[in-house]
C-alpha cells in the first residue's frame, strides 16, 4: 500500500462529527491559553482585577473542555491496545545486558567521563526501544485455535491455530501462541508453543500442530498467551487472552486384543439367541412339515436317506442393547492405593472396551440402543447415536452406591433383544432371566 492510497483510505474513513468536536475543543483551548497569557501580562502592570478575570475565564473554558469534549472523544477512540495486560519476564540475555549497564553507570560516575554517559543513554534507549517495539508488535494481534469436532483420547489430531494482525501499517515480528495456566489449573489443551516469524499487516498466518489427549474427559484452557521475545531477545513479553475454551474428549477405541477376543463370542451368543430366516446358516436339523421346501438341503438328504433342513440366522440379529452400569459397590477404605488404583483402571478399562464394542457394531450398520443408569438413546441405526454413546463414556465415573446397578432388574424382561452388558455386579445378584439374553462382561475380568 502506497502512502498515497493510505492517506485517501483514511481520509475516506474518517470521523467527521470526531474530527469537528476535536477542531471545536483545540480551538476552544487556545483561546484559554490566549487569555491565560492576557493575565500573566496584565498583572504585571498591575490590573489585578482583570487578571483575575482572565485567568478565571481561562479556567472555565479549560474545565469546560474537560467535561463536555474529552469524555466524547474518548468513546470515539479505540483504546484496547491500552488495556492489554502484558507480562514482562527477563530473560538471560536481558540479565546479561542489565548487568553491563550497570557496570557502565558505576564506571561514568565515577569518572565523570561525558562518553561513558554517551555510551549508558545508548544503553537506556535500547532497553526503551526494545518495550515499545515489543508492545507494538503484541498489538492489533488476534488468533483462534480450531479442533476436529470429534476427538479420541490417545488419537493424535492436527489442530489450526490462526493468527491475525489488523494493524494497518506494521507486521508483527516472532511471536508464539502458548498455552497459560497456573498450578492449580495447567494448560491442558495446547501444551506446546506454536511459533510465527512473520505475520503481515491486515493478514493471517496458520501453522498446524499435533495434540494428544492422554485420556478422557473434558479438556479445559482458561487462557492463552500471545509471547515475543522481539526485537533485542531482553524481556520475553507475554500478552495474556483469556479464553473459555472447552474441549471433550471420548474414549480410545482402537480395539485391543481383549477386544478381538470377546467379540467372536458375542456374535456367538447372538446367533445362537437368534434362528430364524437369514444369509448365514446357523444349524442343519430334520424337516417338520411345516417347512417350507426350499430351505431343503437336497445333498446332504441323498446322503443320510431323510430329509435336512437348513436354518438361518434371523436378519435382525444385528439389533442389540449395550449396557455398562456404573456402579462399583460401596467403597472400600481398607484397600491400599495400589488397590484403588487397580479398581480405578479396571473401570477406564471397561469404559474403553465399551467404547471399541459401540464403534465396532457402529462399522458393522447394526441397530442398536445404549443404556447407562441416568440416561438411554433410542433404538437406532448406530451411526446416528455413536456420539451420544461417546460423549456419554467421556463423562461417566464410577458410582460407589450400595443399592446401584438396579436398573438391570428392569432389563430382564425384554427378551426379544440381545443384550451386552459391562458390569461389576455379582454374578450371584443378576436377574437369572438376563442370561438367556445377554452377553456379560464383568470389570473384574478386565
Amino acid at each position: 500500500m502506497s502512502t498515497s492510497s493510505f492517506v485517501a483510505r483514511l481520509w475516506s474513513e474518517r470521523d467527521r462529527p470526531g474530527w469537528r468536536l476535536f477542531a471545536v475543543s483545540m480551538a476552544t483551548l487556545a483561546v484559554a491559553m490566549i487569555l491565560a497569557l492576557f493575565s500573566a501580562a496584565v498583572a504585571q502592570e498591575g490590573r489585578i482585577g482583570l487578571a483575575t478575570a482572565s485567568a478565571v475565564g481561562a479556567l472555565g473554558l479549560a474545565g469546560w473542555v474537560a467535561v463536555t469534549f474529552v469524555p466524547a472523544l474518548a468513546k470515539r477512540t479505540s483504546l484496547r491496545w491500552i488495556a492489554y495486560q502484558v507480562d514482562y519476564k527477563l530473560t538471560r540475555e536481558g540479565i546479561g545486558y542489565l548487568g553491563v549497564i550497570l557496570i557502565v553507570v558505576l564506571a561514568a560516575v565515577n569518572t565523570g567521563n561525558n562518553l561513558l554517559f554517551l555510551i549508558l543513554g545508548c544503553l537506556l534507549a535500547g532497553v526503551l526501544i526494545s518495550g515499545v517495539l515489543s508492545r507494538a508488535v503484541l498489538t492489533g494481534i488476534e488468533f483462534k485455535l480450531e479442533l476436529p469436532e470429534h476427538i479420541f483420547a490417545e488419537q493424535p489430531l492436527l489442530a489450526t491455530v490462526e493468527v491475525r494482525n489488523d494493524k494497518e501499517v506494521w507486521p508483527s515480528l516472532s511471536l508464539r501462541i502458548v498455552g497459560e495456566g497456573s498450578a492449580k489449573h495447567p494448560a491442558e489443551i495446547l501444551a506446546q508453543p506454536v511459533y510465527f516469524p512473520y505475520v503481515p499487516r491486515r493478514n493471517s498466518a496458520r501453522q498446524k500442530v499435533q495434540l494428544v489427549f492422554p485420556k478422557r474427559g473434558i479438556y479445559k484452557q482458561d487462557a492463552f498467551g500471545i509471547r515475543t521475545k522481539f526485537p533485542f531477545g531482553l524481556f520475553e513479553k507475554t500478552r495474556r487472552v483469556d479464553s473459555p475454551l472447552e474441549v471433550v474428549v471420548y474414549p480410545h477405541v482402537e480395539p485391543a486384543e481383549q477386544t478381538y477376543e470377546i467379540l467372536p463370542l458375542i456374535s456367538g451368543e447372538m446367533a445362537s439367541h437368534f434362528r430364524g430366516r437369514g444369509n448365514d446358516l446357523h444349524a442343519i436339523r430334520e424337516y417338520v412339515t411345516s417347512d417350507s421346501a426350499r430351505f431343503v438341503d437336497w445333498k446332504l438328504s441323498a446322503k443320510t436317506g431323510s430329509l435336512k433342513v437348513r436354518e438361518y440366522a434371523r436378519e435382525d440379529e444385528r439389533r442389540l442393547v449395550l449396557v455398562i452400569d456404573p456402579f462399583i459397590g460401596a467403597a472400600r477404605t481398607d484397600l491400599g492405593k495400589l488397590a484403588a488404583d487397580e479398581h480405578a483402571a479396571r473401570f477406564e478399562r471397561a469404559v474403553e472396551l465399551t467404547a471399541s464394542i459401540a464403534w465396532h457394531f457402529q462399522g458393522m450398520n447394526a441397530v442398536m440402543q445404549f443404556r447407562t443408569d441416568r440416561m438411554a438413546t433410542p433404538m437406532a441405526p448406530a451411526n446416528e447415536i455413536i456420539y451420544d454413546i461417546l460423549r456419554e463414556l467421556a463423562f461417566i465415573e464410577p458410582k460407589t452406591s450400595e443399592t446401584g446397578g438396579k436398573f438391570l432388574d428392569e432389563l430382564a424382561a425384554e427378551t426379544e433383544v440381545f443384550k451386552i452388558i459391562v458390569t461389576r455386579r455379582a454374578q450371584r445378584s443378576l436377574p437369572s432371566a438376563l442370561w438367556s439374553s445377554s452377553y456379560f462382561i464383568f470389570f473384574d475380568s478386565l
